[in-house]
């Protein structure tokens, strides 16, 4: 159970750290404290729900269909290391684009209409939630529970840190450099899951 929680969260964490818009969003909120609580509320339910969706679906259509869950992990194997190729990559591009946006400040219903399309209209959240995470969760039967708690556990966490840190560490990040670093911690993770996957079948 422990080793389901562990491997939950750092999954989880480690799909989630891929930079993209929605946590570029997140960190602009931060950086200008504006409705962090509602931002990082809106990403970590939605998150929740994702992972719940993609733990409880997965277990159910495998029981259905026994080849299910073998052919799976194999997609899950090439997402992975598809996945960790693009952060190999973002990282030889370097860190301007990861910078958050300069835009003004908006009131707090667009702001959340924003974090929701942000959120919800990014194919990759589905790959990332429903199918890795859940194809993953089948791994640790008979755990999926835990597994899918801790996942969730590691979005509400990020989040959180993302959005009521982001003052605290934009020195840091104020320099691409920290960024490309992180595109390569990721993408070394993202490499190692896909190894683990292949060879734990």
């Amino acid at each position: 159970m422990l080793e389901a929680a562990v491997s939950g969260y750092l999954v989880a964490l480690s799909l989630i750290l891929a930079i993209g818009a929605q946590n570029a969003f997140v960190l602009r909120q931060g950086l200008r404290r504006e409705h962090v609580a509602a931002v990082v509320a809106v990403c970590a339910v939605s998150d929740a729900v994702l992972i719940g969706a993609g733990v409880a679906g997965f277990g159910a259509i495998s029981a259905r269909l026994p080849w299910f869950g073998e052919a799976m992990r194999w997609l899950g194997v090439a997402f992975l290391l598809a996945y960790g190729a693009l952060r190999f990559k973002a990282a030889l591009k370097g860190g301007e684009a990861l910078r958050p946006s300069e835009a003004g400040a908006a009131p707090l219903g667009k702001v959340l209409a924003t974090c929701l399309v942000l959120t919800w209209a990014n194919p990759h959240v589905y790959l990332d939630t429903v199918v890795l995470i859940g194809s993953i969760s089948a791994q640790n039967a008979p755990s999926q529970v835990v597994f899918g708690v801790a996942a969730a556990g590691a979005s509400l966490s990020f989040f959180t840190a993302l959005g009521f840190g982001a003052r605290a560490l934009a020195p840091v990040f104020a320099r691409p450099v920290a960024w490309v670093w992180l595109e390569v911690g990721v993408g070394l993770v993202m490499w190692a899951i896909a190894a683990g996957l292949a060879l734990g079948g």
